[in-house]
C-alpha cells in the first residue's frame, strides 16, 4: 500500500487544470468521486481478504496492516502479562530473602521453581503460541535449570480445556452428526494440548481411537503472534545492525506452526513416518483414520502405553522410603523400563538423523508412550523433519569431528549442511571454535561431550560469523535438543553404537 497514490495526489490530478469551464469542472468532479469510490473499494476489497490458510509473510503483513487495532491490544497485552510476572517475581525474591532460615541450596531450588510457575501461569495466560514456547523450554533442564523446567513441565498436563459442547460442534460441522461416526466418546477429554484437546471413542465398528479436537479461532491466535515476533524481529535486527534477516525465523515458525493447524496433513505426516520406519520394530507409531479426519479434527488409532514423566516420578521414590506410595516392585519395574524407553528413544533418534532421515520435530514427553510390548511410540505428527542425504552425511562427519575435536573438519562438514555462506572465512571460524571449544576431554577412553554444551558454543561462534540455520538444520536441534534434555545425556553418545552401522 506505500506505492499506492494518496486521494490527494489523484484528486490533485484533476484539479490542476487551469481556466476550466464549468462544463470541464463538473467532469472533474465526477472523476474525483470515481476516485474515492475506487480507494475505498479497495480498502473494502483489503478488508474483506480472510486471513491466508497457508503462511505467507505478505498476506499475513496485508492482513494485519489493515487492523493495526488487533496487533496493539495484543502487544498491550504481551508487555503488560510479563511486567506483572516481572513484578511478582521481584516481590516472591524479596519474601524469599527475608523469610528464609533454611540452607542457601534449598533456598536457591525454591526460587527457581517460584520463578517457572510464575513464568508457567504467564505462557498459560498468553495463549498456544507462548505455550509451545514454554514446552520447548521445559525439555531443557539443562539450560534453565531442574526447577524451573520442573514448572514449565506442568504445560504439558495443566491446560485448561474448551467446553465439550464446542469441541462437538467442531467435530460436527467437520464430520457431520456425532453419533453417526463414533459409537461412543468420552464425557471428558483425556488429554488437553496448547492446540487441541484428545477423547477417547468408539467407532462404528468397535475400533478404538483418539480423537482430537482443534481449539476454537486458532488459525488467528497463532497468526497474529507470529506476526508481531516477525516486528519484533526487524526491530531487533535494526538495533543489533545484523546482515542476516531475523525475519526468516519467524517466517520458519510460521510455517510450521500453521501446517500444524492442518490435522489432513498431521494424518498423512503419521502415514509417511510410519512407512519409513517399519523395519524398525521397536518404534511404534498409531494409524490416522482417513475418513474420519479433516482440517480440524483428527482420528487415530488408540495408543495404550506410560508416559515417560509418570515413570521418572515413579522410578525416583527411594526403595527405601517405606512412606513410598508405591512398592518397591513398582519401583524397580519403573525404573527397568525407563532405562529401555531411553535406550529406544536414542536408537529412535540415530535412525531417524542418520538412516531414513524423517525425524519427529517435537518429541517431549506428552507426545512419548512405552508400550507393554517394549516399543516407543511416537504422538503428534504436526511437525517433521525431512533431511537430504547429502545432509545426514554432513551431520554424521560434524559428530564425529565434535566427539575427536578436529574443528577444521567440522567447519567443512558445516559448509556441507549449508550452515556456513559461501565466501566465510573458513580459517577465522575454525580459530574461533578451537578458542570456543577447545579440547575434548575423555572419561574412560570415552569422549566427555554433551550436546547442548558445544551446541551453544558453536551457536556463540555462528552468530559472529552471520552463519545461516538452514529450516531442517532448526528442527534438527529442537528434536535432538528435546530428548536430549529428557534423558539428561548427551544423545548422540549415550549408547556405545558405531555410527556407521546406521547408515549400512
Amino acid at each position: 500500500m506505500a506505492n499506492q497514490p494518496t486521494i490527494l495526489d489523484v484528486v490533485r490530478s484533476w484539479y490542476i487544470l487551469t481556466e476550466l469551464t464549468g462544463i470541464e469542472l463538473f467532469v472533474a468532479d465526477l472523476k474525483a468521486l470515481e476516485a474515492y469510490v475506487g480507494y475505498f473499494y479497495y480498502l473494502s476489497k483489503l478488508w474483506a481478504r480472510p486471513l491466508p490458510e497457508v503462511y505467507d509473510p505478505q498476506e499475513v503483513a496485508d492482513y494485519f496492516s489493515c487492523r493495526p487495532h488487533v496487533v496493539a491490544l495484543r502487544l498491550i497485552e504481551v508487555v503488560g502479562s510479563f511486567a506483572s510476572a516481572a513484578i511478582r517475581i521481584r516481590t516472591s525474591g524479596i519474601r524469599t530473602v527475608y523469610m528464609s532460615n533454611v540452607d542457601n541450596d534449598v533456598d536457591m531450588n525454591i526460587s527457581q521453581y517460584k520463578f517457572g510457575i510464575v513464568l508457567k501461569q504467564t505462557m498459560l495466560n498468553l495463549g498456544p503460541t507462548f505455550i509451545k514456547v514454554g514446552q520447548s523450554l521445559a525439555t531443557r533442564p539443562d539450560i534453565i535449570g531442574s526447577e524451573i523446567s520442573k514448572a514449565l513441565s506442568e504445560l504439558h498436563d495443566q491446560i485448561p480445556p474448551f467446553p465439550r459442547s464446542v469441541a462437538m460442534k467442531i467435530i460436527e460441522e467437520e464430520l457431520g452428526p456425532v453419533e453417526a461416526c463414533f459409537s461412543s466418546i468420552s464425557e471428558e477429554p483425556v488429554a488437553a494440548a496448547s492446540y487441541g484437546q484428545v477423547y477417547r471413542g468408539t467407532t462404528l465398528d468397535g475400533f478404538d481411537v483418539a480423537v482430537k479436537v482443534q481449539r476454537p479461532n486458532l488459525r488467528h491466535i497463532v497468526v497474529r503472534d507470529i506476526y508481531i515476533l516477525r516486528l519484533g524481529l526487524k526491530l531487533l535486527q535494526k538495533v543489533a545492525k545484523r546482515k542476516s534477516d531475523l525475519c526468516l525465523y519467524a517466517d520458519e515458525l510460521g510455517k510450521g506452526l500453521v501446517g500444524e493447524l492442518d490435522y489432513t496433513l498431521e494424518a498423512a505426516n503419521a502415514l509417511e513416518f510410519m512407512e519409513a520406519h517399519s523395519a524398525f520394530t521397536f518404534i511404534r507409531v498409531p494409524k490416522a483414520l482417513p475418513h474420519l479426519t479433516r482440517k480440524r479434527v483428527l482420528t487415530m488409532e488408540w495408543m495404550d502405553g506410560d508416559n515417560p514423566n509418570d515413570l521418572i516420578s515413579i522410578s525416583n521414590e527411594e526403595l527405601i522410603d517405606h512412606d513410598s506410595k508405591y512398592p518397591a516392585s513398582q519401583i524397580r519395574d519403573a525404573r527397568r523400563r525407563l532405562l529401555d524407553l531411553v535406550n529406544n528413544g536414542v536408537e529412535a533418534a540415530l535412525v531417524q538423523l542418520l538412516e531414513t532421515g524423517l525425524l519427529h520435530a517435537d518429541p517431549h514427553p506428552g507426545n512419548l508412550r512405552y508400550t507393554s510390548s517394549g516399543q516407543i511410540g511416537f504422538l503428534d505428527f504436526g511437525l517433521l523433519c525431512r533431511m537430504e542425504k547429502k545432509h545426514q552425511f554432513a551431520m554424521l562427519e560434524s559428530i564425529l569431528h565434535i566427539v575427536y575435536g578436529d574443528w577444521a573438519s567440522l567447519v567443512h562438514a558445516l559448509s556441507d549442511m549449508d550452515v556456513v555462506r559461501p565466501g566465510t572465512s573458513i580459517q577465522r571460524v575454525t580459530m574461533d571454535l578451537e578458542d570456543a571449544l577447545g579440547e575434548v576431554e575423555f572419561k574412560d577412553g570415552i569422549p566427555d561431550v554433551k550436546f547442548s554444551g558445544v551446541l551453544g558454543k558453536i551457536w556463540s561462534v555462528a552468530l559472529k560469523h552471520h552463519m545461516r540455520m538452514p529450516p531442517y538444520y532448526t528442527l534438527v536441534l529442537r528434536s535432538l535438543a528435546s530428548l536430549e534434555g529428557k534423558c539428561h545425556m548427551p544423545i548422540p553418545f549415550v549408547l556405545k553404537i558405531p555410527f556407521v552401522s546406521c547408515l549400512s
